[in-house]
Order: C-alpha cells, then structure tokens, then sequence
C-alpha cells in the first residue's frame, strides 16, 4: 500500500529536537559559560560545565537524527490529516520556513491552491473536479505570517459567514491559497504568479476578472507577484480588476522591526548574545516585514487598490491607535503612505475601529466593504 504524502509527527519531533538543542541548549550554554568566564573561579568550572552541556546536545542530536531515520520510512501520522497539524506546519514555517526548504524541505510548505485540507492541482481536469462550478469572475484569497487558508474562517460566527462564501453568493469562484510565509516575499511572489497563471490556464471557464485578498503579509505576497509578471509569461496580472489588502504592512511592520532591532542589541555582549541569537532564528519573511515593500514594486496600473487598516481604537487619529495600530500594523503602513510618499495614489483606504490585526477577517465592515468594491 502507498504511503500518503507529506510529512509526519516524526519529522515535526525531529525538528522540535534539533531546535531545543540550537536554541535552547546552546543559548544557556553560551550564557553560562560567559557568566562563568567573569568570575575568578570560572576557568575551573568551565570543564565541567561544557562536559554536562555536550552531553545533552549529543543526546538531542542523536534523538534528531534517530527520529529522521524512522520518519524516512513513512511511518507515523501525517501532519496534514488533523487541522492541529497544518496549523503547526503553517506557524513553523512561517518562522523559519527559508530555512526548512534548504535542510528539511519536506517540512516546507509550497504554494498551492487549497481546497478542503488539501492542495489541488492546477491543471483543468483536477481543476474543475474541484470547482464544479466555476465561474469567470476568480477571487484570490492569501492569508498572513504563519497562517494558513482556514484562517480565513475566523470570526465567521460574528458574520455568519466567510468573505468566501459571501463572494462565491455574488457569483465569484473563491480560490483560498497557503504559502510558506518564511520565505522572502520575491520569491513567495515570483511562486504565486507562476501559480496563478497555471490556474487561469486550466480553469474550466474562460477568466473574465480577478480580484486579490491579502491578510497582512498575504497582500505583500501578492504586491511581490505583480512586480514580477509580464505580458508575454504571466497574462493573469492583465485580468487582476481588484487589489484588497487587509492590515498589510506596506511600509514594515513595528514588531518586526523590534525583533531585529532587539536581536543586535543583545548581540553585543557576551552573556546575551545567546538570546540574540534566539531572534535571529526568525525567518527572512520576518526580515522583510521590516521594511515591506518600496516604491519599486509599482502597482498594476489597470487594477483598483482597496486598502483596510484597523486600530484598537475608535479613530485611527487616536495618540494610542496611530502608535499601536491593530498591535501588530500601523494605520499609515497598511495604507502605504507617509509624509514622503503614497505607493498607491488615488486608492480607497478604510478603517476599521476598535479592532485588531485578526479581527479584520470576517469583519462586517469589511464584508460591507467588499461587497461595494467587487460589485
């Protein structure tokens, strides 16, 4: 009998034991040794101490490696037959996602259209089994860091629905994506084209329209894929009407940029360099939420852009919601505009009061919103 695909709760244990040994082990070794070097004593005790801290790596590493062995033969559940398990994958990946593709890449997420749990094929006879009934009108929906496609589901019991299956009433086919948010948003873009047209080529209806929704990072994924395309190779940009990003940090992300910030700082000495070591583990998805993305990558000039920001207050004008934004995303970033520059002239802004960064899925401003900008 074949072995399902994917990987299994082995490779996640493997991987669990190889990070407690990098960023656990290691950083309180590394600590403890730099305490130990400041003290008269330390010389003697240094022995000793990195004696008990190899064993335990050697233990761990051991563990790793007997569980990638075992994991190898197909044995054990696979990580994508329980919910609980594709939103472990999702989060891992979104954290260190670039570096799952180079050393463990049966951990890594591709970029792949979704449909109840699974990945669908992009080619027109998977495609249209999955999507009975298809329409011309397709709207591309691509959730945030560490998320995946159910995200998309939040909140539907404040709405009763799902911006979905709202959309698929107003005679739009919904196409949920997942990605590997740990990877650099040009190449997560460059993936989602290619993606993108191979549907569009196989779809089992002629495509008359696409609309874009992003979450968060979900829209800088999708500013990333525009800036990639060309007539000739990727004709699916010149069918894209609608761009709707929601809490996007077009202009970086504060919390990102505290961690970096945070890991240079402890980096510069010895007893806390361990820890910031510990941040730099964050993937270059994180990276790029520093700075999002700049004015070289231009919008589609023949699509509309439709840009929601939330803050935790009533009005974004607030000394508390302009600084804090929706906790994770500053109004002026989600409508990529400062003192200095505007990347999307002319665009619709909306703000979403007394919410947060994942209150704006399913929200019924939102849905509102929607319903008004894909009419």
């Amino acid at each position: 009998m074949p072995t399902a695909p994917g990987p299994t709760v082995l490779d996640a244990l493997s991987l669990l034991a190889e990070v407690a040994d990098e960023l656990v082990v290691r950083s309180v070794r590394d600590t403890h040794l730099a305490v130990l070097d400041r003290t008269p004593a330390g010389r003697v005790h240094r022995g000793i101490t990195g004696a008990v801290y190899g064993g335990l790596t050697h233990a761990l590493t051991g563990a790793s490696r007997g569980l990638d062995s075992l994991a190898a033969t197909g044995v054990g559940p696979r990580l994508e037959s329980d919910p609980r398990g594709r939103f472990l994958s999702s989060a891992v990946n979104g954290l260190i996602g670039d570096r799952l593709l180079r050393e463990r890449p049966q951990l890594a997420i591709p970029m792949a259209l979704r449909r109840d749990g699974a990945d669908v094929d992009p080619e027109p006879e998977p495609l249209a089994a999955a999507y009975p009934d298809a329409t011309g009108k397709v709207v591309v929906l691509l959730h945030g860091l560490c998320e995946n496609e159910s995200f998309w589901s939040l909140h539907r019991e404040r709405t009763g629905t799902t911006y979905a299956e709202a959309l698929a009433g107003r005679g739009w086919t919904p196409l949920l994506l997942r990605a590997n948010t740990g990877l650099p948003l040009r190449e997560n873009g460059a993936a989602l084209t290619a993606l993108l047209q191979r549907v569009v080529d196989g779809w089992p209806v002629p495509v008359t329209r696409i609309a874009l929704v992003g979450h968060s990072m979900g829209g800088l994924v999708m500013r990333a894929a525009a800036g990639v395309v060309s007539d000739h190779d990727t004709p699916w940009a010149g069918l894209v009407s609608d761009v709707v990003t929601l809490g996007t940090p077009h202009l970086g992300a504060p919390v990102a940029w505290g961690v970096g910030e945070g890991s240079k700082g402890l980096s510069k000495l010895k007893e806390t360099a361990a820890f910031g070591r510990v941040l730099d583990w964050r993937s270059r998805g994180v990276h790029d939420l520093v700075h999002g993305l700049a004015e070289d990558v231009a919008p589609l000039p023949h699509a509309r852009y439709h840009l929601v920001a939330a803050t935790l207050t009533r009005s974004e004008r607030h000394p508390v919601g302009s600084v804090v934004g929706d906790l994770l995303v500053r109004p002026h970033s989600a409508y990529g505009q400062d003192r200095t520059r505007s990347l999307f002239p002319g665009a619709d802004v909306l703000h979403v009061g007394r919410t947060d960064h994942f209150g704006l899925l399913n929200h019924p401003e939102v849905h509102d919103a929607l319903e008004r900008w894909l009419a």
